[in-house]
Parts: C-alpha cells; structure tokens; sequence
C-alpha cells in the first residue's frame, strides 16, 4: 500500500493493553470460555485478508498523473510528484491526528492548485485519476493464503464483517468482490464511507451496530497495534492481532526458516488462519 493509504505504524504503550481484565482474561487461561462467547468477527483488509503484492507506489501514482496528463492538464512529473506527496503528507497527518477521514480528491487538487491550475477536489479530470490510480491495487490485489477458505469456514457460524481504513471505499468493495469474499461478509465498513478511520471509537461502534452484536461478543482481527489492536480495545472489543505480514517480512529480510518471534503484547496473536481456527476451536 502507499503511504497516503496505509496505516500509521506507531507502538502502543503497553499500558493501554492491561486497561480491561476481561480483554486481557483470554491470555490468562480463560481463553476457551471466552471464545465460546463469541457471536461475531470483524477483520481489517489489507496485510490481515489480503496483500497488494508487487505494486510499486511509483506505478499506482504514474497512472494518475498519466490520467491528469490525458485529460488535458500540462503537468510535468518532476514539478508535480514532490508537490502531491507533501499534500498527501498533510492532508493523512491531519486525518491520522484528529480520526476524520480524507480523501485523496483534495490532496491531487491542492497539489495543482500550488501548481497554478484551478482544479478543485470535486473536479471530474480527479476522479478519473483517484480511480485510474486505485484501480492499480484492486489488480495488484491478493488473498492472504487460506483467506477465502477461513470466510467459508466461519460464515453460518459466526457474523462476519470487514472495517478497513481506506479513504477510497469503491476500491475496498471491488477488491473483496474481486477475490470472492463479498458474499461472507454481513457488514463492510471503509472509512472513506464512514467519515471516519481506525482508530477512532466511531468506526468500531459502527462495526458493533452493523453486526448486532455487543462488544463482550466480538473480535476484531488485524495487524496494526495502533490502528487495529488499540483501536478495538478501547471500545471493549476482544483484540486479535495477526503477524502473517510481519513473519514474511522477517523470512524475506532475513532468510530464516522461521521468523522470530515478534514483540507480543498482552492480547492472542495469530501467524496464520489455522491459528485462529484453532484459536476459536474449530477444526
């Protein structure tokens, strides 16, 4: 994922994971009893069900000033690259301090607006772009391995539903509808939709509602500590958090045949969807 689309990175202070004895009770032998409980599963998207694998930023981003170029606008990429990038930089760091989502419509206008076009964000030759450049990783997208046999698994069993940070939501829907997994879900959430990205306590309560389910009932899995981890926890959804990503970088880093470990904090954690087969006792 580029950075304008991913998710921020930062730890979270251990402290934040002991705030609930209930939350933390499933690591301390309590874990059978808390699953059986469980009445509905939520997911993040991207490097928790799917990758976006050999996309190189520098191509998503050449289609869309490709797509500004054909559509009429005199633009030269090494004026309006470091131009764009910066918008970006600004326009995530406020949406990533105060919760509210953005969209990638106002970074491109500001862009060449400083540029000295007069394009504004709800301008067409945009939103040709926006989906010119999106439609990379919705092509570039894949299933984690065991993804689409895990949905199938748990669907009937348990409500499912996707909650993703993208500030694009059209992309998100076409990706899980391109790789087979739409029909698992009872309820998809992308921030772009909502008005509002993960962590904010706004997104989760929406999850909640979409489900019907209460919180002492859900999981949510994902791979980001911050955004996923902390994010869920602090509404009082049980925290799943999934290393898979993380173990792959660390086989193809280091060329181990295991990865190590990775800094766990005090909430289960899973490597692959076996695990989390396991986890909720099903074979």
């Amino acid at each position: 994922m580029s950075t304008e689309d991913g998710e921020p990175g930062e730890e979270v202070d251990a402290n934040l994971f002991e705030q609930d004895r209930g939350l933390s009770s499933i690591c301390t032998g309590e874990q059978d009893t808390v699953m059986q409980h469980i009445s509905a599963i939520g997911f993040d998207l991207f490097e928790t069900l799917i990758l976006v694998q050999n996309l190189r930023r520098e191509e998503a981003v050449g289609r869309l000033t490709q797509s500004l170029k054909s559509s009429g606008l005199a633009i030269a990429d090494d004026a309006f690259l470091p131009v764009y990038r910066a918008a970006a930089r600004r326009f995530m760091a406020a949406a990533h301090h105060d919760g509210k989502e953005t969209h990638n419509r106002f970074w491109i206008s500001a862009a060449l607006q400083e540029l000295g076009h007069d394009v504004q964000p709800d301008d067409p030759r945009i939103a040709l772009a926006v989906e010119v450049y999106f439609a990379a990783f919705v092509e570039y997208a894949t299933p984690i391995p065991g993804t689409v046999e895990m949905l199938a698994a748990l669907k009937g069993k348990y409500r499912l539903g996707l909650l993703s940070n993208l500030t694009h939501a059209p992309a998100a829907l076409r990706i899980i509808d391109k790789l087979g997994m739409a029909p698992f879900f009872d309820a998809v959430l992308v921030s772009g939709q909502l008005g509002y990205r993960k962590p904010h306590p706004r997104v989760f309560l929406a999850l909640l509602d979409q489900l019907g389910s209460p919180k002492e009932q859900t999981v949510f899995v994902g791979d980001n500590l911050e955004v996923d981890v902390h994010g869920a926890q602090q509404v009082g959804i049980q925290p799943i958090w999934m290393t898979y990503v993380q173990g792959q970088k660390a086989l193809e880093t280091l060329g181990l045949a295991d990865p190590p470990p990775p800094t766990t904090p005090s909430v289960p954690t899973i490597t692959n969807w076996q695990d989390f087969l396991t986890l909720l006792d099903m074979p």
